[in-house]
């Protein structure tokens, strides 16, 4: 990362007290002879909340699948908690308390809400009760006897996160959690992040609603061409809006 994007993620402020939960050092990844990451580096303190944000194509979403393992050829350095990462194996790095809650959500559409909550295993301590689940998201509760596919796509996105935090997981990797839904259940959504944030996980969001991920987000992460452009902390939002312009308008 260079110099200038480095002191903006860190703000000028002393960051000795802060646990480093995720350090990604010059990553490039592949799909094939397809190039889609191009060196990227990015620091994520534990209790964060911080966004992917750029144009679609621009390797948000590969960072995400890379970190978690789902992209086979990678090269450069992945530090999860102290541990490299870099050639483990999806299920290892789930063990070590991430999850991935993909864009397609991934929920078992045949089965209830309620067994798609008792399935995902324990991969770490802390996991959530079904009924903190149910506190936390009272659409699934009213809903827990309905089949997924009776679900609405703001209660399968809720249960695809739901699903995550029965893991124990505490380092979430979201990808794109609002697309297509109303603005009632998007609101819902957000209020959950806070309360997750103020809980402590670490959140990791790809967003294209930048009105939903600012007001959220510690800091922002752009990307452009597989690479990571500029890093602006939520106090800089009106000052580097010329930034947001540059990189994320169509």
């Amino acid at each position: 990362m260079s110099a200038a994007i480095e002191n903006h993620e860190l703000g000028g402020q002393h960051v000795s007290d802060r646990i480093e939960e995720l350090r990604i050092q010059d990553l490039h990844a592949f799909y094939g002879e397809s190039h889609a990451l191009h060196g990227i580096d990015l620091k994520v303190y534990q209790g964060e909340l911080v966004t992917l944000l750029g144009r679609n194509g621009s390797g948000r979403t590969t960072t995400l699948r890379a970190i978690m393992g789902l992209i086979g050829h990678r090269t450069g350095s992945i530090m999860l908690k102290g541990e490299e990462i870099i050639h483990a194996q999806p299920h290892a790095i789930a063990h070590l308390g991430v999850g991935y809650c993909p864009e397609e959500r991934g929920i078992f559409s045949r089965l209830s809400v309620e067994e798609n909550l008792m399935l995902p295993p324990r991969v770490a301590p802390g996991g959530m009760s079904v009924e903190e689940l149910y506190h936390m998201f009272p659409n699934l509760a009213e809903r827990r006897r309905s089949q997924g596919t009776r679900l609405s796509g703001g209660e399968q996105q809720m249960l695809a996160m739901a699903r995550i935090l029965r893991t124990g997981a505490n380092v979430l990797l979201l990808d794109e959690i609002t697309e297509g839904l109303a603005p009632v259940i998007v609101d819902k959504l957000g209020d959950v992040l806070i309360d997750l944030k103020e809980r402590g996980y670490t959140i990791l969001l790809v967003e294209q609603n930048f009105r939903f991920a600012a007001p959220l987000a510690d800091r922002h992460f752009i990307m452009d061409h597989g690479k990571v452009v500029a890093c602006i902390q939520r106090d800089e939002l009106e000052s580097k809006q010329h930034i947001f312009d540059e990189y994320l308008s169509v």
